[in-house]
């Protein structure tokens, strides 16, 4: 049986399978900071509020003077946000804000509405600053798509991350966001629990985020899906993006893709390069329910899109009640988070 069910390739938004709609991998090598918060380079050039250049492999994305995304809507899905390399300020209509790092992962329920906004502070003014993070946007289903938003922050103590060697001591580390790994050691690889009204939190919905990397030479097992004897329709998605070579089963795989993989069955993963290889894997059993979209807002009808828009002109999902649209929380590399209603910071384990 061939692995593979398609192939790919892979650009700055990567293609999803449901119940995901949006994968994007932001990897940008920034400059040193400027002392606030921003580049110490000329934005010459640059369509400066819209700028997804790469010039100099670097954006500035909607930001002005801060590379970043201020202050916008979302309704009817979640944000999960794996950063890699670098620091994001978050800042919301709930009043929450954090600053997070690399290893970090937040996740937010935008539900009903919710405004945020999602900065990347250059806070190194004499070294490169480099940004790598990649955001998944995860559907809800139309029971839940009204649901209150929720805000969680996963820090990267407590997330688990499973090491193993093969026969010939090469390593293979799985990060596991979401969605237990099958046959792993009890309690070693059980993930942090998602959102209350998450499609991640069904236990038949058989939602899975890991993150994998195997060394040069590595070979690691990746376990059939765990209920895909139970749903067949269960998919995943898994997303070569660094290193030169992958085989899947009897399958080499030479360029940076995107493949879908048969889910109910093992697959013998190796590293046939000289670098190491990295993937993320996204697998759920699809919510099969129309999908209407209009930017930031996914909804069923184009009715309810039609009412988001009205709901967000009206209410503004609650207000904003940071002085400017896109807030930066100071400079020093501090990793914190503040939850709606809270007076202090709670701090990583």
């Amino acid at each position: 049986m061939n692995p593979i069910l398609q192939t790919q390739p892979l650009g700055p938004l990567w293609p999803t399978i449901d119940p995901f709609l949006f994968c994007a991998h932001h990897d940008d090598a920034y400059p040193p900071g400027n002392g606030a918060f921003g580049p110490a380079a000329t934005l010459a050039g640059r369509q400066i509020g819209n700028d997804f250049s790469r010039q100099d492999d670097w954006s500035m994305y909607h930001g002005s003077s801060v590379p970043g995304f201020p202050a916008h809507p979302h309704r009817g899905f979640e944000t999960v946000s794996i950063l890699r390399h670098g620091f994001v300020d978050h800042a919301d209509s709930l009043g929450a804000a954090a600053r997070f790092g690399a290893g970090d992962v937040q996740w937010l329920t935008a539900g009903r509405g919710i405004v945020h906004s999602e900065m990347f502070p250059l806070l190194d003014t004499s070294a490169p600053n480099p940004l790598e993070l990649l955001q998944i946007w995860l559907n809800l289903p139309a029971r839940q798509k009204m649901a209150a938003p929720h805000f969680t922050m996963f820090w990267r103590e407590r997330i688990p991350r499973l090491v193993q060697r093969d026969a010939q001591g090469r390593t293979s580390t799985v990060t596991v966001i979401a969605g237990a790994l099958p046959d792993a050691p009890q309690g070693a690889a059980e993930p942090l629990p998602p959102p209350p009204e998450s499609w991640a939190a069904q236990p038949e919905a058989d939602v899975a985020i890991w993150t994998l990397q195997l060394a040069p030479g590595a070979l690691w097992r990746l376990p059939a899906a765990r209920h895909a004897a139970r749903h067949a329709q269960t998919r995943r998605m898994l997303y070569f993006f660094a290193g030169e070579r992958l085989c899947i089963g009897p399958q080499e795989v030479t360029s940076h893709a995107a493949l879908e993989l048969q889910a109910a069955q093992d697959w013998l993963l190796s590293n046939t390069g000289t670098s190491t290889v990295e993937c993320l894997l996204l697998q759920g059993r699809p919510i099969g329910e129309p999908v209407a979209q209009y930017g930031p807002f996914v909804m069923n009808t184009s009715s309810e899109i039609h009412q988001a828009i009205e709901d967000y002109r009206r209410t503004q999902f609650g207000g904003w009640p940071w002085p400017t649209s896109a807030p930066v929380h100071g400079p020093l590399p501090r990793r914190f988070a503040r939850h709606p209603g809270a007076q202090t910071d709670s701090l990583p384990d």
